[in-house]
């Protein structure tokens, strides 16, 4: 028999590691809430109950885990799993989401249990003695229990942080509305012929238009937000007249770009069912986007046309083709085409998110939008919806 042989089995036999977890837990808990402390600000004033948090149930589940028989296989897929549904109620959960509210960073969350497995690793070897095979799948078995614990509580954290951040865009953009009514307005008002100097009506003009730029990304931002929150885009379905629709729109991003010419065709009969305050936002958009990048003197079009059972819609402008790698991402959320020798600047208020919502209003349609670029037949967005949308309180599918 190797020397140390028999010491390694009877401290193997005595120091089991979820016996030593739970026999030592408070040890090991002063350890982490020694640690803990060192993390400001968010520790800054936090109680030794608040130090601690769920730190005792989180060891104590480890510690059960631990016992449950696991092959090796199990054990390196438990390691790398994700975390439990956040609507859970582990304590490794709770852990997360209530360092988040408390201030403390991602990396901190992360230090706290490379520290407690530290604290938790070096006093167990520390009284088991020599180290030996069975130490070492109890080392595994721990490592794959607290990786676990880990991914609850990092999921947790991320979670809460994305809709805290949501919630203040949502916020944000909300309390902006006010302001900008206000501007607005002021702007109009002061635009107006006999009301000043030809300078008052210069600047009241600008103010219009600033504030027609920052009312559509305020609009983005609330339509993101509440995207990002789990909520769908909601529709007020209604007999409309695309026409129009379209000649509002148009309306629109010549407020923001008044010296793009926007040209209006309308095919056919493209009267319908659909929500027009949603789709004039999405054809602003459009419209804001290819004044945005189109060249020189060359005019930004839109057309509409109705078949039997769909409206289209087309909005085309001339100028640097997209690249074919930019096609496919071109409507993901604050994706930003880079600027061209020919685009105009782009505007100081754009968050990138104008497809990305135009996207999803087109999607709660049940309508497809796609985009084209050639060098012969210019930028083209397409979007094609059902003539007929279900309106409030009409179970029926639309036609």
């Amino acid at each position: 028999m190797q020397p140390g042989y028999h010491d390694c089995m009877t401290a193997a036999a005595t120091h089991n590691l979820s016996d030593f977890i739970v026999v030592n837990i408070e040890e090991i808990l002063t350890e982490w809430e020694s640690f803990a402390a060192t993390m400001q600000p968010g520790a800054t004033g936090m109680t030794s109950p608040e130090l601690r948090d769920h730190a005792g149930q989180m060891l104590r589940a480890v510690s059960l885990d631990m016992d449950k028989s696991r092959s090796a296989a199990q054990q390196t897929a438990q390691s790398k799993s994700g975390g439990k549904d956040i609507g859970g109620t582990s304590a490794a959960t709770a852990h997360g989401a209530i360092r988040h509210a408390s201030g403390f960073s991602l990396e901190q969350l992360f230090a706290e249990f490379r520290a407690v497995r530290h604290s938790v690793l070096h006093l167990w070897l520390s009284q088991a003695g020599v180290p030996c095979a069975d130490n070492g799948t109890e080392i595994l078995r721990f490592n794959g229990a607290l990786d676990q614990a880990l991914a609850e509580s990092v999921a947790a954290y991320a979670y809460h942080a994305k809709r805290t951040k949501d919630t203040f865009l949502g916020i944000l953009g909300h309390d902006l509305r006010g302001p900008l009514a206000t501007m607005s307005l002021a702007g109009s008002y002061l635009s107006r012929q006999g009301v000043g100097t030809d300078a008052t009506t210069r600047m009241g003009a600008r103010v219009a238009r600033s504030a027609a730029t920052m009312t559509a990304m305020v609009n983005d931002l609330l339509e993101f937000s509440r995207s990002q929150l789990g909520g769908k885009i909601p529709l007020a379905p209604e007999v409309a007249n695309l026409a129009e629709v379209c000649e509002a729109a148009a309306f629109d991003a010549g407020a923001v770009y008044p010296d793009t010419i926007i040209e209006v065709a309308i095919t056919g009969d493209v009267t319908g069912i659909f929500d027009a305050n949603r789709l004039q936002q999405v054809l602003t958009n459009l419209l804001v986007n290819a004044a945005q990048y189109s060249a020189g003197e060359a005019p930004v079009v839109i057309t509409a046309r109705g078949t039997a059972d769909t409206l289209k819609v087309a909005v085309t402008n001339h100028g640097a083709v997209i690249p074919a790698e930019h096609i496919k991402t071109i409507f993901d959320p604050l994706f930003q085409l880079p600027e061209g020798d020919n685009s105009r600047k782009r505007l100081a208020t754009s968050l990138g998110l104008g497809l990305f919502i135009a996207e999803q209003i087109v999607f709660a349609h049940a309508g497809t939008i796609e985009v084209a670029s050639s060098a012969l037949k210019g930028t083209v967005f397409s979007i094609e919806i059902p003539r007929l949308q279900p309106v409030a309180g009409d179970s029926t599918s639309a036609g």
